[in-house]
């Protein structure tokens, strides 16, 4: 697991390469599915669900790629501090594990469609697409993994 600093002046240091990185830097070992922590220099502590947290701050702010809606947004503000906070936490991880089961499953059946036939002519049109939706499904499972992971 890499080990990644925070340092007072907002710098993030990625000890395994010996070297500064920027959120962007995060965001894609997100989307490479590494595993990693980040700790702050000064008291130790595990700050990744911070780090985290402003890489999807920035992507919200950029309104074309936003993913959460105000109203989910005061939804989930709503649930801290709630008695059912916990079940909440438990139910949005299940709900993305399984979203993105499915993706998997959907993405396997129409690539067995695609290529399993040999006079398929659809094949050169689709399979980029295949691979546009399985990219999506790799961004999200990453970034669902490394968020479940850092948080404990």
């Amino acid at each position: 697991m890499r080990i990644l600093k925070k340092y007072p002046n907002r710098r993030l240091y990625d000890t395994s390469q010996s070297c500064f990185i920027a959120l962007d830097d995060v965001k894609q070992l997100v989307l490479a599915g590494e595993l990693f922590e980040v700790h702050d220099s000064k008291t130790g502590d595990i700050i990744t669900r911070t780090v985290l947290l402003q890489i999807i701050a920035e992507q919200e702010g950029h309104s074309a790629g936003s993913l959460l809606t105000d109203e989910v947004l005061r939804q989930l503000i709503r649930f801290y501090g709630d008695s059912l906070q916990g079940l909440l936490r438990e139910y949005l991880e299940r709900s993305m594990t399984m979203f993105l089961e499915q993706q998997n499953a959907f993405h396997d059946q129409l690539r067995s469609m695609v290529s399993g036939h040999p006079l398929n002519v659809m094949a050169p049109v689709t399979e980029p697409r295949i691979a546009k939706w399985e990219s999506l499904g790799d961004d999200v499972v990453a970034n669902s993994a490394a968020t479940g992971r850092s948080s404990k």
